[in-house]
């Protein structure tokens, strides 16, 4: 049976939790990073709040979580500091000849989709259902990921075609700043 694609409720907070914590980047041992992470972790408050936001987004399959997706306005994502540092470098980058502000973007990710199924069309399945249900909100969506990352830097690159629009340096770290439209 193919996974449901869908946006969260509440009870998917443990799935989604436990799949964060067997992807989050300071519980992996170095050989375990080639694989794809997350950086980002959240608690089920987080998911709440970005649950309001419609920006919660499961992949189920066989009562198990296979996947997530969050996405949320910059408020909510300015309490890391890195989202402050994305925010500050937002009135120097373009998106197809359009200026990006808080207003007119929001942030995209973390997504983490299992190892078992990694490779299926989970993650672009998610992808369309969140930029889809961005649409109405905001056109231009941006997101970041650590240059060490680079499963997840092909994966956005060649199955999504999103634009890098930066590059950045945080805590000894190098990132990427991509953007997409959300009409396509």
């Amino acid at each position: 049976m193919s996974p449901i694609i869908r946006t969260s409720v509440e009870a998917d907070f443990d799935g989604i939790l436990d799949l964060q914590s067997r992807n989050l980047l300071t519980n992996l041992a170095e050989g375990e990073l080639a694989g794809g992470f997350v950086t980002t972790p959240f608690t089920p408050d987080l998911l709440r709040q970005l649950l309001i936001q419609s920006g919660v987004f499961v992949a189920e399959g066989d009562g198990q979580i296979l996947g997530y997706l969050l996405a949320g306005d910059w408020e909510f994502f300015s309490q890391w500091e890195i989202f402050r540092v994305m925010i500050d470098r937002l009135p120097v980058l373009r998106f197809q000849g359009r200026e990006i502000t808080v207003d007119n973007s929001f942030q995209y990710g973390p997504i983490c989709i299992d190892l078992d199924v990694r490779g299926s069309d989970i993650f672009p399945q998610l992808f369309n259902l969140m930029r889809c249900s961005s649409a109405p909100k905001f056109p231009i969506g941006v997101t970041f990921i650590n240059k060490l990352n680079q499963r997840s830097f092909a994966a956005h690159t060649r199955k999504l075609d999103l634009e890098i629009i930066d590059e950045f340096e945080f805590n000894g770290n190098s990132f990427y700043t991509l953007a997409f439209s959300t009409t396509g």
